[in-house]
């Protein structure tokens, strides 16, 4: 069998590149930071200028197919037929990214965002035994047409667990009217072993992973088992399963990550590695008991998904050459604060990126470690054997580190240890709770920090939102009523911008997130009112005359060119005047 296409040019992937500088599609810096990508972690280029949100996936597929003279395939608008899908391998389609569309004969015709993977042909073409013609369509297009065309994986095992044969077995239905009872070990270690408990337990994680979402929820009630996925920072609820099979998920789950599975009075964590399309993921896993069960969190850690370059984060220019300035002083603190699920931790290794040398020693301290970073030193802390955030900390100190990173200072002490390391010639990165970056300072001072030392070691207060953003394939222009414009203080000239709701988005209106910075360097007039114990609302006032702009007035920027939807700035931010 053979695989149906042009011949490719010579320096295909030359012309590529020229044909995106030469049309303006694309900067020559961000080329440049994308083949660096690419020559340290491997992968397609034109993936990771797609990944990297450096060019728009249905340009670059208009692009290569005028290259390559291979048509363009509208997935998005064909019924595809089901029966194609025994045809290659869910596995294999997607590892490979790659989508039947119909066949003909021996002639297989498939939908590629990459026709230049010969690897991935030759491997299908063994794999189906017939010759393949490949179309070119966008990387989101095959990834709905593949989720429509195997996604039928989940109703299936859904439907085996509902049967009766499968019920009436070794799963039965615990009581439905009062809180559940913990299984034997014997029996747990069978519910775990079954092949449809194990499964689904594995569709659930390779659906969180194919959603991009940031969590996975498992959550037992009195008649009914919850499945949630948090995407772009919402939840989404998602078909589940029978109640009675709760056990065995939580169990399977707890096997996976070596826990203890006859522990159901306390809490346990652990992590799990699992492999999804090719690639392993990392899952954090936290278990919690619950009145009618275990409850389950699962904090998806996709290294192919999380962005450590601080240039990729979506931040204003300007508050980030403000932060980008404080973290190359060699020594004091920088906070950045926000609520869970805002980025800050991805923001916080961001920055060690940034100033990591080898001439310098970078240590953290975390809860947990979340992502290995070659080159720092990494602790993570273990509280039940007195390993806390405060003694990570003063143990760290005698390593003689450059630029250290806790990661959240939560406490008087671990406070106290950090501000005090930042005054004896440390880089201190840290994070913390509160409303905005004003208020890191009234934080400290609650903490018992005295405001002397907050006004000496701290270089830079921050803080930062992800708010959603307006679909590209479904935005629509819109024009706000007056009383909106008058409540955000938005400019009248602005265009604005939601989404109707598309497949590609899921009917929302709205993909990815939208990053936002507030950053507010100490100049020598805010530490004067700083030691001077000023209140929350003055040092605002100080910092709004040397030109600070908060996360209000940059969330309304970004919602006057359409990058974002007007619901998003009111969900996301606070007007000082309200």
């Amino acid at each position: 069998m053979e695989i149906t296409m042009p011949k490719a040019m010579p320096r295909t992937a030359e012309r590529l590149t020229e044909a995106l500088l030469a049309q303006q599609f694309l900067k020559r810096e961000d080329l440049d930071r994308a083949l660096k990508q690419q020559q340290e972690q491997g992968g397609s280029l034109s993936q990771i200028l797609v990944e990297m949100k450096m060019v728009d996936s249905r340009v670059l597929a208009g692009v290569l197919s005028q290259i390559l003279q291979i048509p363009t395939i509208p997935l998005s608008k064909m019924e595809i037929d089901k029966g194609l899908a025994e045809l290659i391998p869910g596995k294999l389609a997607f590892h490979y990214h790659v989508a039947p569309v119909s066949k003909m004969g021996k002639q297989l015709t498939v939908a590629m965002a990459d026709p230049l993977n010969v690897l991935a042909l030759d491997h299908l073409v063994q794999a189906t035994g017939l010759t393949l013609v490949p179309l070119i369509a966008t990387q989101e297009e095959i990834q709905d047409a593949l989720n429509r065309l195997y996604g039928a994986a989940i109703k299936e095992t859904l439907a085996e667990l509902r049967s009766p044969e499968d019920s009436s077995g070794t799963v039965e239905v615990l009581s439905e009217s009062g809180p559940l009872q913990p299984e034997s070990a014997d029996k747990l270690i069978r519910l775990t072993q079954e092949g449809p408990v194990v499964r689904y337990t594995h569709l659930i994680l390779g659906r969180g992973v194919e959603l991009r979402a940031s969590d996975i929820l498992i959550e037992p009630f009195e008649k009914k088992l919850r499945i949630r996925y948090r995407v772009d920072g919402v939840f989404r609820e998602a078909e589940a399963p029978p109640t009675a099979l709760h056990a065995g998920i939580v169990s399977r789950i707890k096997v996976m990550s070596n826990l203890n599975i006859t522990e159901h009075r306390l809490p346990q964590d652990g992590r799990i590695k699992f492999s999804v399309g090719g690639r392993d993921v990392d899952f954090r896993v936290s278990v919690i008991p619950s009145y009618y069960g275990e409850k389950v969190c699962l904090r998806i850690l996709d290294k192919a998904q999380a962005m450590l370059d601080i240039h990729r984060l979506g931040f204003d220019p300007e508050p980030l050459e403000v932060l980008k300035g404080a973290v190359l002083r060699p020594h004091g603190m920088v906070l950045i604060t926000g609520p869970t699920g805002s980025g800050k931790t991805t923001t916080m290794y961001s920055l060690l990126k940034l100033v990591d040398r080898p001439e310098k020693n970078l240590v953290t301290v975390e809860d947990p470690v979340e992502f290995d970073l070659p080159g720092v030193n990494q602790v993570s802390v273990r509280p039940e054997i007195g390993l806390t955030f405060a003694a990570g900390l003063r143990s760290i100190l005698r390593q003689d580190p450059n630029v250290i990173m806790v990661g959240e200072i939560r406490d008087e002490e671990t406070a106290d240890i950090a501000v005090k390391a930042a005054l004896t010639g440390h880089l201190v990165l840290s994070t913390l709770h509160a409303n905005d970056a004003v208020g890191v300072v009234a934080r400290l001072a609650n903490m018992g920090v005295e405001p002397h030392l907050i006004a000496s070691a701290l270089l830079l207060a921050g803080a930062q939102r992800l708010p959603r953003r307006v679909c590209n394939r479904c935005r629509e222009v819109v024009h706000p009523s007056r009383q909106i414009i008058e409540q955000l203080g938005l400019p009248a000239e602005g265009t604005y911008a939601k989404g109707k709701g598309c497949a590609e988005c899921r009917g929302t209106g709205l993909d990815g997130r939208v990053g936002l910075l507030e950053a507010i360097p100490m100049t020598a007039e805010l530490r004067r009112w700083v030691e001077q114990g000023a209140s929350s609302v003055k040092l605002r006032e100080v910092a709004h005359a040397a030109g600070f702009r908060s996360l209000r007035e940059h969330a309304v920027a970004k919602a006057a060119t359409g990058a974002m939807p007007l619901e998003e700035v009111a969900r996301t931010t606070v007007g000082y005047q309200e």
